[in-house]
């Protein structure tokens, strides 16, 4: 059976949700997904703490664990691993099939407290990578000012990369650039460029919130609201198509290399007067992937159009920055905004996790 998801793939996308949890996998919600179309999944803190309150699906597990482990981080690892592993096997097939590295990769998050040390992010990425042990596990690293020699670094030892946290064209280009660092110095040490594969993880929805309230703040120009983050994306489409394009490229491609491709990420609709699915309906291109939460999967399988559009109205998408430049948004001092909360709101959400462990401990504790 055709089905939206299918339909996106015909045109290039791949279509991940950023979903996980063990009850999903073992009643076979993500497997009959998989055959629907799905190729990828994103793990973060906040969907592994809801999984863990929502009932006692984690509750012999815990008990086992928390007899012997006292940190909330090592606790919730041990639970991680297991889900993070049964997640890859069930997209296996889809990874073993996909030529364009595109499909089967399940990510998971590195401890966000970390986002400003370059060394014990590389320490993180290279244990989640051991601790896993799967070919299809991204290890997300925040494309941060420290987290750019991180992202080298990883791909260096040949660890596949989904750089996450990326608001700014200059910064996703500078991920690129790492990336191609990390390529030439894996290539330069006899390593199989074949075994790495790299995403960068553009941030969509955000974009608008932050700066339609900048646009309320200043008056006026409601033309402008909900237009910059589509703009954005776009123009960041472009930039990669020339970061991957050229002799240089060419060079590392014959070589085993496959680029970074852009991930949207953060594409449910936080303004209930935009369409629920417009940050999926407007942003289809090849080499591409959408990561979407389950709500906004679900509603476009119910309801969302396929077509290419992410390379419509590349220029105007040029002249969208300038107008709000013109109308006094900062787009630079957004995107610094953006990347600061970013941070704050995944290490907020690390700590609620640890909070919700420690809870269910006292929990089973009293039972």
């Amino acid at each position: 059976m055709r089905t939206p998801l299918h339909a996106l793939a015909e045109h290039g996308q791949s279509a991940w949700v950023d979903y996980l949890s063990r009850r999903f996998i073992r009643d076979g919600d993500l497997a009959r997904l998989v055959e629907r179309g799905l190729a990828g999944v994103t793990s973060n803190p906040t969907i592994f703490q809801g999984a863990i309150a929502e009932g006692d699906f984690y509750d012999d597990q815990l008990r086992d664990l928390l007899a012997a482990e006292s940190d909330p981080k090592e606790v919730f690892l041990a639970i991680a691993r297991e889900d993070i592993r049964a997640a890859c096997d069930t997209l296996r097939e889809v990874f073993d099939h996909d030529q364009d590295n595109l499909g089967g990769w399940v990510s998971l998050e590195v401890d966000p407290n970390l986002a400003n040390d370059t060394r014990a992010t590389i320490a993180e990425v290279s244990r989640l990578h051991q601790m896993i042990d799967r070919p299809n596990l991204f290890v997300k690293i925040p494309g941060t000012l420290a987290g750019l020699p991180a992202i080298e670094e990883s791909i260096a030892r040949g660890i596949p990369v989904n750089v996450t946290l990326l608001f700014s064209l200059e910064r996703h280009r500078a991920a690129g650039k790492a990336y191609l660092r990390g390529l030439r110095r894996l290539r330069d040490n006899g390593g199989d460029l074949r075994s790495v594969a790299s995403v960068a993880s553009f941030f969509v929805s955000r974009v608008d919130t932050e700066a339609d309230r900048r646009l309320d703040a200043i008056g006026g120009h409601d033309e402008l609201k909900g237009t910059l983050a589509i703009a954005n994306a776009k123009l960041a489409y472009q930039s990669y198509k020339e970061l991957f394009s050229g002799p240089e490229w060419e060079e590392l491609a014959a070589a085993g290399a496959t680029p970074q491709r852009c991930l949207w990420a953060s594409t449910s609709t936080k303004n209930p007067q935009y369409r629920d699915v417009r940050y999926v309906e407007e942003l289809i291109g090849p080499q591409t992937v959408n990561t979407m939460t389950r709500e906004t999967l679900d509603d476009f399988q119910d309801h969302g159009h396929v077509a290419d559009t992410l390379e419509q109205g590349v220029d105007e998408a040029r002249g969208r920055l300038d107008r709000f430049a013109a109308v006094g948004v900062d787009y630079d001092d957004v995107t610094a905004v953006l990347e600061r909360e970013g941070v704050d709101k995944f290490a907020a959400s690390f700590q609620q996790l640890f909070d919700e462990i420690t809870h269910k401990r006292e929990q089973l504790i009293r039972s």
